[in-house]
């Protein structure tokens, strides 16, 4: 009898040590933000700590926790995406483009995001048509996708016309204060919060989260493996157009230069928010929260006179380390599961 209590007391400690563990682990991200931000609130000026700055830093998260939304599917699915740079900036002349020649701003924004869309559904197919990985299929699109957009702007920026497209990220005027934040910032939440409903409500999400945990299996489970990739990765490159509408909005003009770089920004969000780049893992919370770590940052680093590479190394060392903290995870599951 009393074998069995202390066996079932030792079985109670140990579910709550892994429930404990499962909370800090979903928890993470978040505190890394609260500690990240008081850190700047506590040594950076009071300025940084004002309602403006952080409407500012919303503002700023738009673009690559937009991006990131796509990003956080494709890396659940086990996959990687380069070339959301560069879709972002044939989204932004897309856009420029269609203005100019007297579209509606609403069916201009539809195409930016359409061409984007496109260009995700051309990567889905070659990935699973030429069984090719997907590193080398987005490294290819993210240069065939740039030349596109160089091409369609003629080397330049695209001047458009001004129109309510331009207020999507702008600060607000005496006028909108009720909106609390920009019309750009509730936008990407409600995308966030479609995304987040997909992945956890739907069949289509449980079929993401299969193949990115083991697609052989997924694949004897019945899972329409090609059909969910080609899906995830035109989801994603559509997102990516969506954040080259914010970047249009931000510029207003189409930039085929623009958005440099930014891939590496949009991985990075879902990477410090907790998603393995082996698949199977990862979540919206956890990607918005990456993203604004990385705004916070740099709004940080900006306000207190510090340099740009400061603000690079800063931000490359979280990524080290959550990648370090992902593979530790991963081996002392597989340590207990052998």
């Amino acid at each position: 009898m009393v074998q069995r209590e202390t066996l079932s007391f030792e079985g109670g400690l140990l579910l709550n040590r892994e429930t404990l563990r499962g909370w800090l682990m979903r928890l993470g991200p978040v505190i890394g933000l609260l500690l990240v931000y008081g850190l700047f609130a506590g040594i950076g000026p009071s300025s940084f700590s004002s309602a403006r700055n952080l409407t500012t830093i919303l503002r700023q998260t738009t673009i690559v926790g937009t991006a990131a939304l796509g990003m956080t599917m494709v890396i659940v699915l086990g996959g990687i995406d380069l070339s959301v740079g560069s879709i972002v900036a044939l989204s932004t002349v897309v856009i420029a483009g269609l203005l100019r020649a007297g579209l509606d701003p609403l069916l201009a924004a539809l195409g930016g995001i359409v061409a984007g869309a496109l260009c995700g559904l051309v990567t889905g197919t070659l990935i699973t048509r030429l069984r090719v990985v997907p590193f080398i299929v987005t490294l290819g699109m993210l240069l065939m996708v740039r030349g596109l957009a160089k091409g369609l702007a003629g080397e330049q920026k695209i001047d458009a016309p001004l129109c309510w497209l331009a207020n999507l990220v702008a600060a607000l005027g005496p006028n909108r204060r009720w909106l609390l934040v920009p019309p750009g910032v509730w936008l990407t939440l409600l995308a966030a919060l479609a995304v987040a409903g997909v992945l956890r409500y739907t069949v289509f999400g449980r079929h993401v989260f299969a193949v990115g945990s083991n697609e052989l299996t997924a694949r004897l489970c019945g899972i329409a493996v090609a059909r969910t990739k080609v899906l995830v990765y035109t989801i994603s490159a559509a997102f990516a157009g969506l954040a080259g509408l914010m970047q249009f909005s931000r510029l207003t003009v189409g930039d085929p230069t623009v958005g440099m770089g930014l891939e590496l920004d949009v991985i990075a969000a879902v990477v410090i928010g907790g998603g393995s780049l082996s698949g199977g893992e990862g979540s919206v919370l956890g990607t918005m929260v990456g993203a604004l770590i990385m705004t916070v940052i740099r709004s940080g680093c900006s306000q207190m006179g510090l340099p740009n590479w400061v603000q690079e190394m800063v931000t490359g060392t979280i990524i080290v380390l959550a990648v370090a903290l992902d593979r530790l995870r991963h081996r002392k599951a597989q340590d207990a599961m052998g």
